[in-house]
């Protein structure tokens, strides 16, 4: 008995999950940073760490699956990691002003597609039906990791590059473009399964 909990307790700690409770831990000091007051320095702490947690998005599935290391609680936490980071962070962004007037409509059709996919994808497990990631989708996640970015650095970017609010603003409407394609792809491909519970 002790033999079984300690393995599964070590499939647990496995690297790949180590990775993504990483990510979840990033969550709440991006926020923090974000919400420091305005100093150069908080933001550029706010996206390393963003940065550090967005690589180990790519990093946490690779390894699982190159070692063979894949398991039902790491499958469960990456995706809510990623859209807890992602959600977390435009919310502060909207709220700090750095998103505002028409591109906050841009962040809701972001946030709104989240949620209609994670309550999809939940709705299709339970039927053993799988979506398998798109090529589209991979797009629309770099560009709006890489908005978010642009973003996170908000007045600290533009003193070293300026106009980088607008480059992440504008990624972010390509990201919400893409966002509303991949949802309706998604939809799609559930359609005739709808209904089968």
């Amino acid at each position: 008995m002790a033999n079984a909990s300690t393995q599964i307790s070590r499939r647990h700690l496995n690297l790949p999950n180590m990775l993504t409770y990483g990510r979840l831990a990033a969550v709440p000091l991006v926020v923090a940073f974000l919400f420091w007051p305005a100093e150069f320095w908080a933001r550029w702490t706010a996206l390393a760490i963003y940065s550090a947690a967005a690589i180990t998005d790519f990093f946490d599935g690779y390894l699982a699956r190159a070692w063979s290391q894949q398991s039902s609680l790491g499958r469960m936490l990456d995706p809510i990691a990623d859209k807890l980071l992602v959600a977390a962070t435009l919310l502060v962004l909207a709220a700090d002003k750095t998103i505002v007037g028409w591109s906050l409509w841009a962040a809701i059709v972001i946030l709104c597609r989240e949620i209609l996919v994670s309550g999809l994808r939940e709705y299709l497990a339970e039927l053993r039906v799988s979506v398998p990631v798109s090529t589209v989708a991979k797009w629309k996640t770099t560009a709006q990791l890489v908005a978010l970015g642009f973003l996170i650095a908000g007045p600290a970017g533009e003193a070293v590059l300026p106009g980088s609010v607008t480059i992440g603003i504008i990624l972010l409407w390509i990201a919400a473009s893409l966002t509303l394609y991949t949802g309706w792809d998604y939809m799609k491909a559930s359609y005739d399964h709808v209904g089968d519970a």
